[in-house]
């Protein structure tokens, strides 16, 4: 085993005077506690889209509540430990995702995994902006009572108002650091709940009381059995990890600004299982409500606030989705998406620079989504890139926990023109190889419908065989 070797020795850095995107976090950026941590989660799962997930997986399994429940705790504690392997890394050298995949793919061959993770990323940051500019127009509409005119490309003139707002917005989030997004998370989750609190004791009043009755057992299947009980939470469970696949692999981009490890593990004990249970109970509360108030399984959070025909609420529900739906954008969708950017040309490309360029393809994505993206359907070609990450998971937790004992030569990571990372010309072949093997498999589960069976599951499977692949061609490396 080779000595640590900390001197802070750029070679292709970003160290520059708008920003430092790849250098590693210094002591003065190491500053996020447990709670900033928990506010990752928050936001990650708060969503409009974590809703409407979370809810339909009550109706669409047919499992009691209490099934339900457990498989959501099951899933929550399982992504836990799954950022906590992937994160330490980050906590402990202070690096992002595409300078912790050097250790493992090369120099150059981390340019792969970070620009696959960036293309997911900056198309659902642009998706994302759109769906925040929606709450916007609702706001607009729900204060002036302004339909917004004639349509171009699918949006009314408040619809391209809203969106631009929201673009500026996130524009503005960005531009002044990391201390603004932390800042801006720690408002948006604790503030979403409240609403959501608030949501369900409308509800209540309006059930008489019947709220919580009927939620244990309005899901159910009459004719389940304890195997269809199974069966679903095993899907559940399946389901609610595919979810979390992205921001699993590249929780380093987050863990970095950690104060220390038990901050960070801290930080996600509370941040995943109390979220999921939280989230989860008024998910499941206020569908219920709404089913037993409207008559209706409603899943979209929007819908039933409109059924309230409150105002008030119509106003308050609209800040608070678009500060959901901008928390979940920055942190599944901007960060990594910025940082694998930067790493095409660390020397040249700098925080704001990327961030520029992350804003530029979301105000052409977000802009299409209605009139053509939309309508055209390429979420195969998305959930293709998304599926072949799998593996480098894989690959990057074993070379670092099993080959090198947790230990990496900072300097080498960002040493592009040699060193222990750089290995053939910048790619290490074995785990080239292990990655090309296990995306075949990885790849299939997006197009081929036998492998539909595995509910959610081939992501785990994928990160699996990539990481036995690469341990096998790798031989016994015990180097930093």
């Amino acid at each position: 085993m080779t000595s640590i070797d900390t001197t802070p020795v750029i070679h292709g850095g970003t160290m520059d005077a708008d920003g430092n995107t790849l250098n590693p976090a210094g002591a003065d950026e190491k500053t996020w506690g447990w709670f900033a941590i928990f506010n990752i989660w928050a936001n990650d799962v708060q969503s409009l889209f974590g809703y409407t997930l979370v809810a339909s997986l009550f109706i669409s399994f047919g499992v009691g509540g209490w099934t339900a429940f457990a498989a959501l705790i099951t899933a929550g504690l399982f992504v836990m430990w799954m950022v906590n392997l992937s994160g330490a890394a980050g906590e402990k050298y202070g690096i992002p995702y595409p300078v912790f995949a050097r250790a493992s793919l090369g120099t150059q061959g981390a340019k792969l995994p970070a620009i696959l993770r960036a293309t997911v990323a900056v198309f659902w940051y642009g998706v994302q902006v759109y769906f925040a500019s929606t709450a916007i127009a609702l706001l607009i509409r729900s204060i002036t009572g302004a339909s917004g005119g004639a349509e171009f490309l699918g949006l009314t003139g408040i619809d391209w108002f809203s969106f631009l707002l929201v673009w500026i917005f996130h524009i503005v989030i960005f531009w002044r650091g990391m201390t603004w997004v932390e800042t801006f998370l720690n408002i948006a989750g604790p503030f979403v709940y409240v609403v959501m609190i608030g949501l369900v004791i409308v509800l209540w009043q309006r059930s008489d009381g019947q709220l919580l009755s009927a939620t244990a057992t309005i899901f159910a299947n009459p004719e389940g059995t304890f195997w269809t009980e199974v069966k679903g939470f095993v899907a559940i469970v399946g389901t609610m990890v595919a979810y979390f696949a992205a921001v699993m692999i590249n929780f380093s981009d987050f863990s970095r600004y950690a104060k220390d490890k038990k901050t960070m593990v801290l930080g996600n004990l509370a941040g995943l299982p109390f979220n999921m249970i939280l989230f989860s109970a008024l998910a499941l509360l206020t569908t219920g409500g709404a089913a037993v108030v409207f008559g209706e399984e409603i899943i979209n959070p929007t819908e039933i606030v409109e059924r309230t025909d409150s105002v008030l609420l119509g106003i308050i529900a609209a800040i608070t989705f678009f500060a959901a739906t901008v928390g979940i954008n920055l942190v599944a969708n901007f960060i990594p998406a910025v940082n694998g950017i930067a790493n095409i040309s660390p020397e040249k490309i700098s925080f704001r620079t990327a961030g520029l360029i992350t804003s530029l393809f979301a105000l052409v994505i977000g802009a299409l989504w209605v009139s053509f993206i939309s309508e055209v359907g390429i979420s195969g070609f998305v959930n293709t890139l998304g599926a072949v990450l799998a593996p480098i998971f894989g690959i990057m937790i074993v070379d670092y926990y099993v080959h090198r004992k947790e230990q990496l030569s900072e300097a080498d990571l960002y040493n592009m023109d040699g060193g222990l990372y750089h290995y053939s010309n910048g790619w290490n072949n074995a785990a080239v190889k292990a990655f090309g093997i296990a995306a075949i498999f990885s790849v299939a589960t997006v197009w081929v419908p036998w492998f539909s069976v595995l509910s959610g599951f081939n992501w785990v499977i994928g990160a699996i065989l990539g990481a036995v692949i690469y341990h096998v061609l790798a031989g016994d490396r015990t180097t930093a």
